[in-house]
């Protein structure tokens, strides 16, 4: 594919209700942090970053927001549960979508691990991948 042709990034939560739009993500990265592993029920979560001017929410219903720690919001479909965004409090300009969500989630692979620290010996994934500790804390 060339640098010119754009792919058209969308997706939605499992009903399809919660559909969205955005521009490429400025990272995907792997999630071991208890908070996402909480928050999504598996292992780790797998983030796509991106300004927040650049997810666009398309679908038929809004997600609903919660604040899932003192430091962070998330958003999920009201109808389904899909756990949908993740952004914090602190960096207020970047939002992250759960890659899973994505129609083509393959198109962008995680390139890093973070929170580490909480990462469970049997997650075997992203090996070789740069790894950082949770920077986050409460």
């Amino acid at each position: 594919m060339s640098t010119s042709e754009q792919i058209e990034l969308t997706g939605s939560c499992l009903c399809g209700g919660v559909s969205y739009s955005l521009e490429k993500p400025l990272r995907v990265h792997y999630c071991h942090c208890g908070m996402c592993r909480r928050a999504t029920g598996s292992a780790f979560a797998v983030l796509a970053w991106v300004k927040i001017g650049e997810l666009h929410w398309t679908g038929r219903v809004m997600p609903k927001e919660r604040r899932s720690s003192p430091i962070a919001r998330r958003s999920f479909c009201p109808d389904c549960g899909t756990p949908m965004t993740l952004q914090y409090d602190k960096h207020p300009r970047e939002i992250a979508v759960h890659a899973g969500t994505l129609d083509r989630p393959e198109t962008f692979p995680p390139t890093s691990h973070y929170g580490v620290e909480g990462r469970l010996s049997w997650a075997m994934c992203g090996d070789g991948l740069p790894e950082d500790e949770t920077q986050e804390h409460w």
